[in-house]
């Protein structure tokens, strides 16, 4: 099994399918904690002590994906962030996900 930590995302054109549910659970092992959505987003929920530890982790997670050229919708306030993630240009779930979970799990 290849280490999602290892790789880097690559730009998705929409030419190649969105991953099948056997390959989305190879994948899912490497990121612990995320929930897989109907097969088509994964999505977690992290907690916080306050508002300010919740901010630096938004700004953490923003700066990864702005490296990784993949951006997850983030919700956040006051002791907690959601992220959700998904490969808008597959309309379904792409390696590029797992890469960007696991890397979020590092931070």
């Amino acid at each position: 099994m290849n280490n999602l930590l290892n790789k880097k995302c690559i730009p998705c054109e929409g030419s190649a399918p969105h991953l099948m549910a056997g390959e989305i659970e190879t994948l899912h092992p490497q990121v612990p904690n995320w929930e897989i959505r109907d097969w088509h987003e994964l999505r977690r929920k992290f907690k916080f002590k306050n508002f300010a530890d919740a901010l630096l982790f938004v700004n953490k997670v923003g700066a990864l994906a702005e490296a990784e050229g993949h951006h997850p919708d983030i919700k956040f306030g006051w002791g907690y962030v959601e992220i959700v993630t998904f490969t808008h240009a597959v309309d379904g779930l792409s390696e590029n996900d797992f890469i960007l979970a696991a890397k979020i799990n590092a931070l």
